[in-house]
């Protein structure tokens, strides 16, 4: 049985965890390209070696990163994300047309 640690609720089966992907930087919505915007959602680089990933304890629905080597699948270590992110991003929501 494979366990990873939830920063918020400890040592759990890796069966209660959801794959968010990769952290990557995110363009700026408002003035990247279709291509741009489209390449940061559906497209990872798969590297091989220690990347960052975004995972959720699927019980909690607590979003977390984790550091995973992708060559031998070991979890390195995880953490809140508010070690990496200071404040929250606001998307623009656009009004209907009538």
């Amino acid at each position: 049985m494979k366990i990873m640690n939830c920063p918020l609720n400890g040592p759990r089966n890796i069966s209660e965890f959801i794959h968010g992907g990769e952290l990557k930087p995110m363009p700026n919505p408002t003035t990247c390209s279709d291509r741009e915007w489209a390449d940061y959602v559906f497209y990872s680089d798969n590297t091989a070696g220690v990347i960052t990933e975004w995972w959720m304890h699927v019980a909690s629905s607590y979003w977390f990163l984790a550091e995973r080597h992708t060559v031998t699948d070991e979890i390195l270590r995880t953490f809140d994300p508010q070690e990496i992110f200071q404040e929250r991003i606001e998307f623009a929501v656009e009004e209907k047309r009538s």
